[in-house]
């Protein structure tokens, strides 16, 4: 790593960082058995409720998490989480070397339990859909496991679990019937939170 906050990927053999990726924070955070949370735009009333409780269950266990936090659900699992005492990192689908943090990242900054991390050069101010499908291939790729929330049938998000179960990426998600398409797909149903620490 040098100065200016690049990271060379010769810095980090053991993570699979892209060639130059920018970041704040605690770097050792990605040797942490990190769980990537993803949920679509939209989310089943049943889900959203389920998915407020995962949140907190997540923060009181201390599982580590990885997320762009762009979609609304994804937004309140991080106002959740950064409640708690647990490793978060938050992968922005924009540069992030001029961005400006906000106040509810600045704590846990402080206390070396949050990492923000972008391989996007500070031109890249606003996010789009393709900086957000990048973003999403690196937060799965720094990830032990995935964890989809939610999946619209014919979204962008079931697009992408389905690459991630054809790569063999362990999948999971919660037990509804609205995440059918999911399971179809080989998602396993999250049984217990305790098993997103290990």
């Amino acid at each position: 790593m040098n100065q200016s906050g690049v990271i060379e990927a010769n810095d980090r053999a053991a993570v699979p960082l892209p060639p130059v990726t920018f970041h704040r924070g605690n770097l050792r955070l990605l040797e942490e058995p990190l769980t990537a949370l993803f949920c679509s735009i939209r989310c089943p009333g049943d889900l959203i409720l389920k998915t407020y409780d995962l949140a907190r269950e997540m923060r009181d266990a201390g599982a580590p998490v990885i997320g762009g936090f762009q979609t609304p659900m994804e937004k309140e699992c991080l106002r959740l989480l950064l409640r708690g005492t647990q490793p978060v990192v938050v992968c922005p689908a924009r540069g992030i070397d001029k961005m400006r943090i906000p106040r509810d990242w600045r704590a846990p900054l402080e206390e070396d339990r949050f990492l923000v991390l972008s391989p996007f050069p500070s031109t890249r101010r606003r996010p789009t859909v393709k900086l957000a499908a990048r973003r999403n291939d690196l937060v799965a790729n720094l990830a032990r496991r995935v964890l989809i929330v939610h999946a619209a049938p014919g979204g962008k998000t079931e697009a992408f679990a389905r690459k991630l179960a054809e790569s063999g990426k362990p999948l999971l998600t919660l037990d509804s019937p609205a995440n059918a398409n999911l399971m179809e797909m080989g998602a396993r149903a999250l049984s217990q939170v305790t098993d997103l620490v290990v």
